[in-house]
């Protein structure tokens, strides 16, 4: 079963998401699950968990079709300490949230450098970060987000997603997010059916689709190794249509949330429908 959604709007509250999702005709979808912009935010009432579990089991959207995501301030490979701790606090809130809310996966950006330490440095203290939320945490998977490689942003490359969860101690509540733009700004091609039957063959070696528990679908703006994260409409891009087919037929990807990050919120229920058309046929 191939489930295709958006990363819509939780304004207002968490609940007003899935409302959201319903009006695009998705059957996943993505949400921050608090203000993606500031580092804190009130606690969930006990009132806005039942309303959103309620209408999330109403609209008929189970935890195996949701996709939240974290604040883009969260560093967990920070080299200093003080910025390294603030994100860990930060992540632990973010995985609380969605273990009150029922959801069973949190999708986050690994970290960065910032030129201050090695690459190796951090990657281990993204590694260390994770192991530290679990053991916090119950039933919430956290979910590796490749990145296109910008500044010193880490994750660009497969071996470095494989190097941290190589050190996350229970490998039952790790897993990865491939975010097409992303792989395509880093060198991984998917313009055809041969470049994704390679990429893909290489994202398995390395990591293993069963480690796959989400992705991003978005066309790119910028070549193919551009490192730049610029997205697209689905087809608009230099990615093209062919790789959101092949994703859409092949049962890799099934049972998993596929979300549109695409920048022309009016085209999704369009994109949508194309990429369910592309799995019926």
């Amino acid at each position: 079963m191939k489930y295709f959604g958006a990363h819509v709007s939780a304004s207002g509250g968490v609940e007003n998401a899935i409302s959201n999702a319903q009006a695009i005709g998705a059957t996943a979808f993505a949400l921050f699950t608090k203000n993606q912009r500031q580092w804190v935010a009130p606690s969930l009432t006990q009132h806005q968990i039942d309303i959103f579990v309620s209408a999330c089991r109403n609209s008929g959207y189970a935890a195996t079709q949701i996709l939240p995501h974290d604040s883009y301030l969260i560093n967990l490979g920070h080299p200093d300490q003080e910025g390294l701790d603030k994100s860990r606090d930060a992540f632990f809130e973010e995985m609380l949230r969605c273990q009150q809310l029922g959801l069973d996966r949190l999708n986050f950006h690994p970290g960065s450098h910032l030129k201050r330490i090695s690459e190796e440095g951090s990657l281990e203290r993204i590694a260390e970060s994770i192991n530290m939320a679990l053991d916090r945490t119950q039933g919430v998977t956290a979910v590796l987000e490749n990145t296109a490689g910008q500044g010193s942003n880490l994750g660009y490359r497969f071996e470095h997603l494989a190097y941290i969860i190589e050190r996350v101690e229970d490998k039952s509540r790790v897993g990865v997010c491939i975010d097409t733009c992303h792989s395509f700004a880093a060198g991984y091609d998917l313009r055809t059916k041969e470049a994704c039957d390679a990429t893909f063959a290489e994202f398995d070696r390395i990591i293993g689709f069963n480690y796959l528990r989400g992705m991003h679908l978005n066309d790119a703006m910028r070549p193919l190794g551009s490192r730049i994260d610029r997205h697209s409409p689905l087809g608009d891009g230099e990615i093209g249509w062919e790789c959101f087919r092949y994703i859409a037929e092949d049962a890799r990807f099934d049972n998993i949330p596929l979300i549109l990050e695409t920048p022309d919120e009016s085209r999704w229920a369009e994109e949508i429908a194309t990429l369910n058309k592309f799995a019926n046929q």
